[in-house]
């Protein structure tokens, strides 16, 4: 028996000015068949798991490319070809493989296909129509029907933050080894909620969403029930919330469990739903109380959504309104970054940080800051895997105001972004990080409140500011009428 596994994984806003080229995976991670050679990370942890089980059965394992850029614009034509064609010309030249099990995002969009993991399957399906192809899928995916015919199993991250991508990846391996031994005959289908929203699973109504698709993989005849939360920034036909079900050889059971579980989550809409105060008015209404800080997110400007990183909108507000103790980052400045290098440690200097890109980052924001630190190689940690965050560097304002700049675009998961530094976040009254809720969790445990803001941005939660021509004019909040 083999098997073949490869990754491949970027979202994209389509609303972003900056191109995904080859650059921004070579960036990020870019392994050409060695990626378990590494330390897992969320989008390699199924391939360490699936060689360990294909080994222990003594299959043969063929490892491909494992590529990954953080979310940004349109992939590249170029960029997409050179990958799909090198997954493609792997499985060649193996000569094919009996089970062919891929980790994708699922909301990938290139200048010339707006489905690329649709495509990319198809064409592996084409070459080999007798391989078992398994799918694992980030929740914020377009769950397409192109991707529906083309595999066998699909299978998304049941979490948000992502914290069971290990777990999904077990459940893919086991039903394809069950459907291997011709012990299941799986049927997918997909239902369309026709939402755009943001999804916390970790609190409120979305746990109870979550613990209702464990249940209803106890029943007979299901194997696998998964919601797709959809990738809300992008303006693509497929865009949106979606049910997906597998049956063993039950279509009628598949479809009807699909509606069913679809229609639920809808009826729960404004439940599972968050309305994120403006910066004005969490700064307004700001008291920090308590030993530990008040942490903020700038949900507007998280480049894991495929924002730039370099908004200003809500740093130009706290120095306007006074704030002087506090942390803040990261913003992805290469510029500043470079400019710090060359003076190094200790110097004073005069820096424009921010502001970049478009209108989406704000104006650029004039500072004077002393560097106190410049690190290089250090991560950040989602889950259990390292992320990488490129070179930082640590400025000083004036009070007590602490900046952190880098030049690798990444969101902010854990403290110890800044921790790692020199920043002792236990001292200051604030921190505010540039992520929407993968930050939540490690954040928590030091915070006395955490406040998600609805700012400005590429990545604003309101998405009453993307104007959908492909397929979100459709969904609820854009209308209603979606719902009924």
């Amino acid at each position: 028996m083999r098997l073949f596994m490869a990754t491949l994984s970027t979202e994209t806003n389509t609303f972003s000015p900056m191109p995904t080229g080859l650059s921004g995976f070579e960036d990020f991670y870019l392994r050409h068949g060695t990626a378990t050679q590494d330390p897992p990370n969320l989008m390699t942890e199924a391939l360490h798991l699936w060689r360990a089980k294909a080994e222990a059965l003594g299959w043969e394992v063929v490892e491909s490319l494992a590529a990954i850029a953080e979310p940004a614009g349109l992939t590249v034509a170029g960029t997409y070809d050179r990958l799909k064609a090198e997954i493609l010309g792997d499985l060649t030249a193996a000569g094919g493989a009996d089970i062919i099990l891929l980790q994708l995002h699922g909301a990938m969009v290139a200048e010339h296909v707006e489905d690329c993991e649709g495509d990319l399957l198809q064409a592996l399906r084409g070459l080999y129509p007798d391989a078992i192809i398994g799918v694992a899928l980030d929740l914020h995916c377009h769950l397409t029907e192109r991707m529906r015919a083309a595999s066998d199993l699909m299978i998304c991250f049941k979490e948000y933050p992502h914290d069971d991508a290990t777990p999904r990846a077990e459940e893919l391996f086991d039903m394809s080894l069950r459907l291997s031994r011709k012990d299941i005959q799986p049927v997918m289908r997909i239902y369309d909620c026709k939402m755009l929203g943001l999804f916390l699973t970790k609190q409120g109504e979305m746990q109870n969403v979550v613990q209702e698709m464990n249940a209803l993989e106890r029943e007979p005849g299901i194997l696998s029930v998964s919601l797709s939360h959809g990738f809300p920034w992008a303006d693509v036909a497929d865009v949106g919330a979606r049910v997906l079900v597998i049956t063993d050889a039950d279509p009628e059971l598949a479809s009807r469990v699909a509606e069913q579980f679809g229609r639920s989550f809808v009826a729960r809409r404004d439940a599972v739903t968050t309305d994120y105060p403006s910066i004005e008015t969490v700064l307004a209404e700001l008291t920090p109380q308590g030993a530990a800080p008040v942490v903020l997110a700038d949900m507007g400007d998280n480049s894991g959504a495929g924002a730039p990183g370099d908004a200003t909108f809500l740093l130009r507000a706290m120095l306007e309104h006074g704030f002087d103790n506090f942390a803040s980052g990261l913003f992805w400045d290469p510029i500043a970054v470079r400019l710090c290098q060359d003076a190094g440690e200790g110097a004073q200097l005069q820096l424009r940080i921010g502001g970049k890109l478009g209108r989406e980052s704000g104006q650029p924001l004039d500072i004077e800051a002393k560097v106190m630190a410049i690190r290089s190689g250090l991560g950040q940690h989602l889950g259990p895997g390292l992320e990488p965050l490129g070179t930082m560097v640590w400025l000083k304002l004036a009070g007590d105001v602490d900046l952190v700049i880098n030049d690798l675009r990444t969101q902010v998961y854990h403290p110890e972004a800044f921790e790692q530094l020199g920043i002792d976040l236990a001292r200051k009254s604030v921190v505010a990080v540039k992520s929407t809720f993968h930050f939540y969790a490690p954040f928590a445990r030091i915070a006395s409140k955490v406040i998600q803001i609805g700012s400005p941005g590429g990545s604003c939660p309101d998405f009453g500011r993307f104007t959908y021509t492909r397929g979100g004019q459709d969904c609820w909040p854009q209308v209603l009428e979606a719902l009924e």
